[in-house]
């Protein structure tokens, strides 16, 4: 992803937020017959105060990316969306794409049949826990026999990246009346895509304003 400074992201709280949030992540490895991805979610490792992630793949992907053979491209990418130029006034302008996106790197360790089931586990509690009568992993008619067939199916890993490449590009080029007026346009559609995007640029400017004062 090609970085400019004036939309690097490199605060860990932010850069570990927008993990959080956007759990849905693309991961692409480099093998023999060229790039491969898969989608799948990943989650900050709950043992680790960094950027340190868990997650797990289902064989044959394992194989297919050349989990722990090689080096690992995790990518989250947060809110996004369309942002036209009529929003910019009556100036020269064309139209760009907003978005948050985070790209780390590195080469995963493969983990033990105990450790990917606590994954497993804390995947499970993670997403069941928004529901409304919360369903766990373990909680009949499922059995161990079951998860244990289920578990042997799945690769868990880790990755500590060593490389991190984070953007923000949310308007931070433009005045404050722009920015203003984007944010303003981006919400009156009420669709939660253009909410989310809105709210995000909204966070940073506020950011920005607080950092420069």
């Amino acid at each position: 992803m090609r970085q400019n400074p004036s939309f690097a992201m490199t605060d860990l709280t932010e850069l570990r937020r927008i993990i959080a949030q956007h759990p849905w992540a693309t991961l692409v490895g480099t093998t023999a017959e060229g790039l491969q991805a898969s989608h799948y979610a990943v989650l900050l490792d709950p043992e680790r105060d960094d950027l340190t992630v868990v997650g797990h793949v289902g064989r044959p992907d394992d194989l297919i990316l050349g989990l722990g053979v090689g080096e690992l491209l995790v990518m989250f990418q947060g809110p996004h969306g369309y942002i036209s130029p009529g929003w910019y006034g009556d100036v020269a302008a064309v139209p760009t794409w907003n978005y948050v996106s985070v790209h780390l790197s590195g080469r995963p360790e493969i983990l033990s049949p105990e450790e990917n089931l606590r994954v497993l586990e804390d995947l499970v509690a993670h997403f069941e826990a928004g529901q409304e009568n919360p369903r766990g992993m373990w909680q009949a008619p499922n059995d161990e026999a079951f998860i244990t067939r289920l578990a042997a199916g799945t690769v868990g890993f880790r990755l500590t990246p060593t490389r991190v490449v984070a953007k923000r590009k949310l308007s931070q080029n433009k005045s404050d009346e722009t920015i203003e007026n984007v944010i303003f346009e981006l919400g009156r559609d009420g669709s939660e895509a253009r909410a989310a995007l809105a709210a995000e640029m909204r966070r940073a400017h506020d950011q920005r304003r607080t950092a420069q004062a």
